[in-house]
């Protein structure tokens, strides 16, 4: 490398939607027994990281994302440098698009990135599994950030077993203008109050046969049962999108609803619709197999700033 000039490596971070999700109970150490299938979609943020002497600096696109240890994307660094005894530091930045706090796994994918990403730009040599390993000491949904694809996700969410990849669908995301605790969620789930549990076994035959309107039908994630009767914007944009003809659910612990449909061009009309509609920001995206450079998504690395 020429003197005065900083490696920089750029990772795509993408946001992910549950097409299931269940809770099977309360475990010992406070977290939740889940049983999910999650999937990622197109909608990112771009992380840039360049070598800086001795320390993690981290700045974003949205004013409102924290840029010291409360941000995944730091601790994410921390640990890798914690962990590996390293000396190297890092300068992060985030163009944001996936919207904060949303059920969309926008902070644990910027973890993931920054995980994968200076694996490269430092040479760590480490494998998929070692990231994900580290991945699951920051967050539940992290290991899965690290993967990617279709899978299903169990034990408080960091256990994964790769599934038959989707059949290609378009998604429409609509993300009101509310912010959910995942916490809270959680707090105030009571299975008693569910009155659909997902047929995730159907799911993952649907998923085996390519069967889209079968995994399209069975679509079902139990925290709406918290979420929708708390905050009635998610019920309404969930309502509208199964009016305009999507198969619709809630992601995550919301508020996040999105929307599936066979079509880009369905898609699109969906997302104008419910602008006129509601307020929201609201994005088309698609569904993506495998997050990495196995579908040409390779980590992009230049010597400059």
């Amino acid at each position: 490398m020429d003197k005065g000039k900083a490696a920089t490596l750029t990772v795509e971070a993408h946001a992910k939607i549950n097409l299931a999700l269940d809770v099977l109970g309360k475990r010992s150490d406070g977290y939740h027994q889940v049983e999910m299938i999650m999937q990622t979609v197109s909608l990112s943020d771009t992380v840039t990281l360049t070598e800086i002497p001795g320390e993690i600096k981290v700045t974003a696109s949205d004013v409102r994302l924290p840029c010291n240890s409360d941000n995944l994307a730091y601790r994410a660094a921390a640990l890798l440098r914690d962990t590996l005894h390293i000396d190297n530091g890092v300068a992060i930045h985030l163009k944001k698009r996936i919207p904060i706090a949303a059920g969309l796994a926008g902070g644990s994918s910027n973890a993931a990135a920054v995980l994968k990403g200076l694996n490269q730009l430092w040479q760590l040599s480490l494998s998929t599994e070692q990231l994900m390993e580290l991945g699951a000491k920051l967050g539940s949904d992290v290991p899965f950030c690290i993967s990617g694809g279709t899978m299903r996700a169990y034990g408080r969410g960091e256990l994964l077993e790769a599934l038959p990849v989707m059949p290609k669908a378009f998604v429409v995301l609509a993300k009101p203008f509310v912010g959910v605790s995942t916490a809270w969620v959680y707090r105030n789930y009571r299975t008693e109050l569910v009155k659909q549990h997902p047929d995730i076994p159907a799911m993952i035959t649907c998923l085996g046969q390519g069967d889209y309107d079968g995994i399209a039908s069975r679509l079902c994630n139990v925290l709406e049962s918290v979420t929708i009767p708390a905050y009635p914007a998610v019920a309404q944009i969930k309502r509208l999108m199964t009016g305009y003809g999507a198969a619709s659910l809630m992601s995550g612990s919301g508020p996040t609803v999105f929307g599936l449909v066979s079509s880009r061009k369905q898609a699109e009309q969906i997302a104008t619709m419910l602008r006129n509609e509601v307020k929201a920001q609201v994005f088309v995206a698609e569904t993506v197999t495998k997050v990495g450079e196995e579908n040409g998504e390779a980590l992009i690395a230049d010597k400059t700033r």
